[in-house]
């Protein structure tokens, strides 16, 4: 009674109808009035109703209005947003479903509110969304949200792979992946051109070379990379590998390594400055002539070729390896920026085998091409030797693999980063593909081939990688 009284009260006030004291008593009457009283109360649910339905009304405006952002994704490149309905405010829709995933690739899981999987197309992607809001009728029509997911192109997709001109006199192939044993252990290279050679269907330009020589206990692998700048550094670099071989095959004197094997015997049961020397000399003498004999079979071969010796510009790094009783000798000579990386048998320690010719600009590298380098008072600092016990892994890489994986010089010296490294060839990369380093795996060559396609934004020159594990 008192709720008719008053709402009937307000409502003639409004119209300036108040209520005298005489016409109380006739007031109160009137508002006694079944009818009026059920009056009353069907107006104020009506009230209630309209307020109830335009504060819906509100919401579902709102959340049609919302913006929402999600990150792009990128096509064959995992995808995961998380459409968060607490950071939202969607706590109060009781019903949703995502429309317009079909053949994207993407799906959606409501329970963990999270848009899912690897899209397959480009574009901008219209995702339709259905939802009802609490206090809607559950036969209501299902309000319709438009959001829109940006998917990129693989940027893979952006690149040709034109044939390079097989009738050149210096092609090689595109691609050369092998595998072998490598003393008692085993070895994988991988070599494969650039994006950026492949796209204008130019050559590979790194090159390699190994060779077991196995009746007097060494072996030696060449790693080279052909310099971008120089128009015949594909046969420069596969000079610079063959070459380092060739000499080898021709001047590993029996006699001569008789000697150094009794040295490096001496060396090891205790080392001195003797025994020290005579190793640097022998490093020096025998590793030095190799560089230099590949420097030479180059340089006859511009002049044949009646060509620059620069245009034959290559980096050359390599090493000899011989397994005795108690441990690996590991010799190497380096020119230009390919690291040598040596790996302790727990993998808590790194030994980089050569130092990089770098620059703050470019131009820093030196190359196997350059007569000066011969003469340089830093020549005799470009060789490399170390007895160890074991070792895991001995690589040899070109600067295709190592300014995406290591990026900065320092880095070759932290073992962190080769574990890292390490993980990344398993598997641990956002492509998943694994090299299973197992000398049974017959797969193991194009396993690295296949690693080797890893995407790294500005970073498309050929990559060379050598594995002895």
């Amino acid at each position: 009674m008192e709720e008719t009284k008053r709402y009937l009260q307000s409502f003639l006030s409004q119209h300036k109808m108040d209520i005298s004291s005489g016409k109380a008593a006739l007031f109160n009457e009137f508002i006694a009035d079944e009818e009026n009283v059920l009056a009353v109360k069907i107006i104020q649910e009506n009230q209630k109703m309209i307020m109830q339905n335009w504060i819906l009304k509100n919401r579902i405006d709102d959340v049609l209005n919302q913006t929402v952002s999600i990150p792009n994704g990128t096509v064959n490149k995992k995808y995961h947003a998380k459409i968060d309905f607490d950071v939202l405010g969607w706590n109060d829709i009781i019903y949703f479903e995502m429309k317009g995933l079909e053949n994207s690739g993407l799906e959606f899981d409501l329970e963990d509110e999270l848009l899912y999987g690897v899209p397959e197309i480009s574009g901008d992607l219209k995702i339709r969304i259905l939802f009802r809001i609490d206090g809607e009728a559950e036969d209501s029509v299902l309000n319709e949200k438009t959001i829109t997911l940006i998917i990129n192109p693989d940027p893979k997709s952006l690149w040709k792979n034109l044939e390079s001109n097989k009738n050149d006199p210096f092609w090689k192939p595109d691609v050369a992946a092998v595998s072998d044993q490598f003393l008692d252990k085993n070895i994988i290279i991988a070599s494969k051109r650039g994006r950026s050679h492949a796209n204008v269907g130019s050559f590979r330009e790194d090159d390699f070379a190994f060779k077991n020589f196995n009746e007097i206990g060494w072996s030696v692998i060449a790693v080279s990379d052909g310099a971008g700048s120089a128009s015949l550094s594909r046969k420069g670099s596969e000079l610079a590998c063959n070459s380092v071989i060739g000499y080898f095959e021709q001047n590993l004197n029996a006699s001569i390594l008789n000697e150094f094997d009794q040295v490096l015997a001496e060396h090891h049961a205790k080392a001195t400055d003797e025994t020290s020397k005579k190793i640097s000399h022998f490093v020096y003498q025998n590793l030095s002539k190799a560089a230099y004999f590949a420097h030479q079979k180059i340089e006859e071969t511009a002049i044949k070729n009646e060509a620059d010796l620069k245009n034959f510009h290559a980096t050359l790094i390599f090493t000899l390896v011989k397994k005795y009783d108690f441990g690996y000798a590991v010799l190497t000579f380096g020119i230009g920026d390919c690291p040598i990386g040596l790996l302790n048998k727990d993998l808590t320690e790194i030994k980089l085998m050569n130092w990089l010719d770098v620059g703050d600009f470019g131009g820093g590298t030196r190359f196997i091409t350059m007569p000066e380098i011969f003469q340089s008072d830093k020549f005799s600092s470009r060789f490399g030797f170390k007895l160890v016990d074991d070792f895991s892994y001995l690589v040899l890489m070109t600067d295709g693999i190592y300014d995406p994986k290591f990026e900065v010089e320092a880095s070759l010296e932290k073992i962190e980063k080769w574990n890292e490294f390490l993980q990344d060839l398993q598997g641990n990369n956002e492509d998943g593909i694994k090299v299973e380093f197992d000398k049974n795996n017959p797969e193991i060559a194009q396993q690295l081939a296949n690693w080797m396609d890893f995407w790294s934004p500005g970073n498309h020159d050929d990559r060379t990688l050598a594995i002895i594990y």
